[in-house]
């Protein structure tokens, strides 16, 4: 498969936020890009095209008026940029992580991260920045205004930076307590970033994991129990199980598991949104945002 290097103007505006019919009117009024056209007069935009125009749509939403941008060169208007990240920083970065991306630039992300990790704690990029970017980028998948590649280059970077943060804390911190979290995806589930983030907040909160990861039987948990007296389990439902309502999943998980002895099971992510619609066993505990899960760990690190 061929990477996408030409986008439609309908993938300028998913990708910039700036409306298709505003482009044309920029393109005509001040000759603002130059896009390709085809025999049925179609336009086609370039990666340099892309650059130009998500520098421009940082600005213009930044106050300045496209009049004055469209008279400045790319070195004047980065020089602009640079005046002026602090009144829209959080645009700033995710414009910065979006070229890495179309450029599969490594140095450009790490880079950014680098700018952002000097500002920020790591909680606060992976909740104000990386979930954002995330669910812009998954958008843009949908769409087809990217190709899976380029999600797959920041799904991967991100998740560098979680285990490299996981890795840090681990270094810091020796846990005190017996009890000990196995994190897993359920079977054919592959959406690990947010179990990821949820093994580095344990981590950092000096509590015991078991980060077992993605596309884990349900049936294999059970040998778990048998080298941990105190343990509780964590999973993250985006996709998976595709066949089987969650209600259906945490009754089999609780048949399954706990049969040996009671366990505990908290549920997280998208496919636990109607989880108020059914009457859970008392094992299970649904969590249904970030703060709601740094809280549930502050009670058990304070008990």
């Amino acid at each position: 498969m061929n990477v996408k290097t030409q986008f439609s103007i309908k993938d300028l505006e998913n990708l910039s936020g700036v409306k298709a019919h505003t482009i044309r009117i920029w393109e005509k009024r001040y000759n603002l890009l130059e896009p390709d056209r085809s025999q049925t007069n179609i336009r086609s935009y370039n990666l340099e095209n892309l650059k130009y125009l998500l520098n421009i749509a940082f600005l213009y939403n930044s106050g300045f008026k496209i009049s004055k941008l469209a008279n400045l060169d790319t070195e004047e208007l980065t020089s602009l940029i640079k005046e002026h990240i602090g009144e829209n920083k959080e645009a700033y970065y995710l414009k910065k992580f979006k070229m890495s991306m179309f450029e599969f630039d490594n140095h450009l992300f790490n880079k950014t991260y680098q700018e952002l990790a000097a500002k920020k704690t790591f909680k606060e990029i992976f909740t104000t920045i990386f979930i954002p970017l995330l669910t812009e980028i998954g958008l843009l998948w949908q769409t087809g205004t990217i190709d899976p590649i380029h999600e797959s280059f920041i799904s991967e970077s991100i998740k560098q930076k979680i285990i490299l943060n996981t890795e840090y804390e681990q270094q810091k911190i020796t846990p005190s307590k017996d009890l000990t979290f196995a994190l897993f995806l359920p079977y054919e589930e592959v959406h690990d970033i947010s179990l990821l983030y949820a093994n580095y907040e344990l981590t950092k909160a000096g509590i015991k994991t078991i980060y077992l990861g993605a596309n884990i039987p349900m049936d294999n948990l059970h040998y778990l129990l048998k080298h941990k007296h105190e343990i509780i389990f964590l999973t993250y439902l985006t996709v998976q199980p595709e066949n089987q309502s969650t209600k259906d999943f945490v009754f089999q998980f609780t048949e399954t598991i706990c049969a040996e002895r009671m366990c505990e099971l908290w549920v997280m992510g998208p496919k636990t949104r109607n989880f108020k619609a059914f009457k859970s066993p008392n094992n299970i505990h649904f969590i249904d945002s970030i703060e709601g899960f740094i809280s549930r760990i502050e009670m058990i690190k304070n008990s």
